[in-house]
């Protein structure tokens, strides 16, 4: 099992380093276009593999894409991070150019390649890979939910004064800020829907929090935050790697589902060793369809601006 991750950034050097410590892919590597950076960041997480008990080699490389050939997953991370005040739909034009010409590289030399998107904005970059590649729609993935969905947990398990690991729930729409739509009527603690310990206003407030959760982290940190997007990069990886079945939320193209056409945005759907397998459709009640419509529209006008 060989993953690539283009961009040595701190989200793709963290997903490197949660793949490895996984120990599930044989080799990981990093690709980044500053001269020696990728190179520097494999050999400081090599020299953790004895001290963290893992064997994946991980190698980087300076653009050269024929160290990624034969992958069979590969993240695309490479790209203008954020700045505080900035949203994600500003950062399209640099990285549309950026994302259109790394996919077009992976696939020259992994043909048969599995792509997860992560730059942003997200949903667009997704759609434009589905758009200029030709790759099958199963094989192109966003990552977005998986992470809003981490910080949707978070949010409610502080809001709960309990465990994180007693928390479920979802975040779908579109990634970014006014986008996202949490589903805290869906959202449980053991089983037993949240509702049944916070007030309507308290969890109207988690799903505030939740939606500005990279904003406010962008503002404290004065860049993207990087631990839980390479974890949510890495989880979307084994669930593939290993034909986990593993449901997600995460940008996915659709052709009917949810009543939406000709988009990337995020819905649950299973991932194994075909990449995104099935989507899975919710029963949404009306509050939650016409969020899920304006998310859309958002998403399309941000599709809009792209050149293809």
């Amino acid at each position: 099992m060989k993953v690539t991750i283009v961009g040595a950034g701190a989200v793709g050097a963290s997903c490197a380093e949660y793949v490895a410590i996984k120990n599930f892919a044989s080799e990981v590597v990093l690709l980044d276009i500053k001269e020696g950076y990728a190179e520097g960041k494999a050999m400081d997480l090599m020299q953790t593999a004895t001290l963290n008990g893992f064997d994946t080699k991980i190698t980087g490389s300076t653009n050269d894409y024929s160290k990624t050939a034969n992958s069979d997953i590969a993240v695309i991370t490479s790209g203008i991070p954020r700045k505080p005040g900035m949203t994600r739909e500003e950062l399209i034009g640099i990285n549309a150019g950026i994302v259109k010409e790394v996919s077009s590289n992976l696939i020259k030399h992994s043909p048969n390649v599995t792509l997860i998107v992560v730059s942003n904005p997200m949903d667009t970059m997704t759609y434009l890979v589905h758009k200029t590649t030709g790759l099958p729609k199963n094989k192109i993935i966003g990552m977005g939910g998986a992470l809003d969905s981490a910080r949707f947990k978070y949010r409610l398990s502080e809001a709960l004064e309990c465990p994180p690991s007693d928390v479920d729930g979802m975040v779908i729409g579109g990634h970014s800020d006014t986008g996202m739509v949490p589903l805290t009527r869906l959202a449980t603690r053991n089983s037993v829907p949240v509702k049944a310990f916070l007030s309507e206003e308290r969890l109207n407030q988690v799903s505030e929090d939740t939606k500005v959760g990279g904003a406010t982290l962008t503002k404290l940190l004065g860049t993207s935050a990087w631990y839980a997007p390479g974890a949510a990069v890495s989880g979307l990886v084994q669930a593939i790697a290993c034909d986990q079945k593993k449901m997600f939320p995460c940008s996915a193209l659709l052709e009917g589902e949810y009543g939406l056409n000709d988009i990337c945005i995020g819905v649950p759907a299973i991932l194994g060793k075909d990449g995104l397998e099935k989507i899975v459709e919710l029963q949404l009640d009306d509050a939650e369809k016409a969020k899920m419509k304006e998310s859309a529209e958002g998403v399309k006008k941000t599709n809009g601006l792209l050149d293809v």
